[in-house]
């Protein structure tokens, strides 16, 4: 006997800033205000990271600032069930990545009235700065030079 597949509605998007992605997912909550993933609940206006509370991640509230804008420029903090999946690069890393996907995930939900406003605040860019590769004769960085000798 196969499982009755649920029809959850999201919009899903996936944000990335130098080695760290993330995959945001806005789950359209019903009636009821939550939904279940995993056997999580996870209300609406709630936002889980790797299936934590993103606050245990993120606990400072400058964080939480930058995490919310995009939902505060909205105004859809509290309409939908999020959750992320991040990894790769360090702490800072994940959250512009996070940052950057939410926007973009937002912006899926009515494009006519979010991206310009996301555009405005420069959120759906994509900060392509990498680490430069270390090259070859050089003194050990990516573009030092090496020490000429003194006599």
């Amino acid at each position: 006997m196969t499982k009755k597949a649920k029809n959850i509605q999201f919009y899903e998007a996936v944000g990335k800033r130098k080695q760290a992605r993330a995959r945001i997912r806005l789950y359209v909550t019903g009636a009821n205000k939550s939904i279940t993933l995993n056997n999580m609940i996870i209300k609406s206006g709630e936002i889980m990271l790797n299936k934590k509370p993103i606050f245990q991640i993120f606990p400072t509230q400058d964080d939480k600032n930058r995490y919310l804008l995009p939902l505060k420029l909205t105004q859809t903090e509290d309409r939908f069930a999020i959750s992320i999946h991040a990894e790769g690069g360090g702490k800072t890393g994940q959250l512009d990545a996070i940052i950057n996907g939410l926007a973009r995930a937002v912006e899926k939900v009515d494009p006519t009235a979010y991206r310009a406003v996301l555009k405005k605040k420069g959120l759906l860019t994509r900060d392509a700065r990498v680490k430069e590769r270390r090259k070859v004769g050089t003194g050990g960085k990516a573009r030092r030079k090496k020490q000429s000798p003194k006599r």
